[in-house]
């Protein structure tokens, strides 16, 4: 099946997955203010000037926060609620769900790499499975971008250190 699209919006596989693997600690906070509430200028409070998601500058904090409140828009509370309230494992996961959600560059690769690997007994998931789901990215989606080598090496890390957090491959040396 082949998805064309002409508007950046209806573009099937994008890079936003690169600002950060799945922050759990952060998702728990911003969790939180998704159940309360809160308004625009509680957030700007919590997260610029109270920087409950503790991170060294302003403009990480922007970074951060926009990805997860992206991620877990894209569901529905009581998976806040899980993030928020549930055992490691569990927002973990919920984490998860909520990034596959919002990356079907992610959700692609679980489903078509990382399936067929736990399938054929695979120990390692190795740079040849990355790129050549790239490349057949680039047939479901022909509107996605060419990307660098860099954003590639990028992207292959975050999906990696996704997986790694989920506890689908044990370390990022795969």
């Amino acid at each position: 099946m082949r998805i064309v699209s002409k508007k950046r919006d209806e573009m099937r596989y994008r890079a936003e997955i690169v600002a950060g693997a799945l922050k759990v600690s952060e998702s728990r906070v911003v969790a939180g203010l998704l159940l309360r509430g809160v308004s625009d200028q509680e957030w700007r409070q919590a997260i610029y000037k109270d920087n409950l998601l503790l991170t060294r500058s302003p403009k990480t904090a922007q970074r951060f926060s926009i990805l997860i409140r992206g991620r877990l828009s894209l569901v529905e509370a009581p998976l806040w609620k899980l993030i928020r309230d549930g055992s490691m494992k569990e927002a973990t996961h919920a984490c998860l769900a909520a990034a596959v959600k919002a990356s079907p560059l992610l959700g692609d690769f679980l489903d078509l790499v990382v399936r067929d690997a736990y399938r054929s007994f695979k120990e390692t998931l190795s740079q040849t499975l990355w790129t050549d789901f790239i490349e057949d990215c680039r047939g479901r989606d022909l509107t996605m971008p060419l990307w660098r080598e860099s954003t590639l090496r990028r992207l292959r890390s975050s999906v990696y250190s996704i997986l790694a957090e989920a506890g689908y491959i044990d370390s990022l040396c795969t």
